[in-house]
């Protein structure tokens, strides 16, 4: 692969940037595939920070409002996914702050209401396991479950 230029790697990252929301660790990656040197990386990094094409903070209120609207991620996994793209913790937490508590209520009793259609065997114990464990790997709280559980309960019928 052809050695790229400092130039054309901030042209890059700025037009990479440009298409949505990235973190650091984002561009940093893609600046590895390119083949550009870790010291020049910082550089064009620092750059895109100060010209605000990258804002950590704006990115990680993005991905909780898209992870909980179109892939119904509940809090920890969206908190471990942001972990994992190296956010600071303080930043994760005032992003998931930003999570109406109705909305992401609602989107877990839809969860539950779908993951029940699929499953065969509607009245027994293991139906409510089998909703805790799904509701719990897509992220959801223990204790939201639970109640959303006894809730739907009596209105669904189990």
């Amino acid at each position: 692969m052809k050695q790229i230029t400092a130039a054309e790697a901030l042209n890059r990252a700025a037009s990479y940037c440009t298409l949505c929301e990235r973190c650091i660790s984002e561009v940093s990656n893609k600046l590895t595939v390119w083949g550009v040197e870790i010291k020049v990386q910082q550089d064009i990094i620092k750059r895109l920070i100060d010209e605000n094409f990258i804002n950590e903070e704006r990115y990680s209120k993005a991905f909780v409002n898209d992870k909980i609207r179109f892939n119904h991620w509940g809090r920890k996994k969206i908190s471990a996914a942001l972990y994992e793209k190296r956010i600071s913790k303080s930043i994760i937490g005032n992003a998931i702050a930003t999570i109406d508590e109705e909305e992401y209520n609602e989107i877990l009793h839809k969860v539950l209401s779908a993951k029940h259609k699929e499953l065969k065997y509607r009245e027994d114990n293991s139906t409510r396991q089998k909703l805790l464990r799904f509701a719990a790997s897509r992220g959801f709280e223990t204790q939201l479950i639970i109640k959303a559980l006894k809730i739907s309960n009596d209105e669904m019928d189990f």
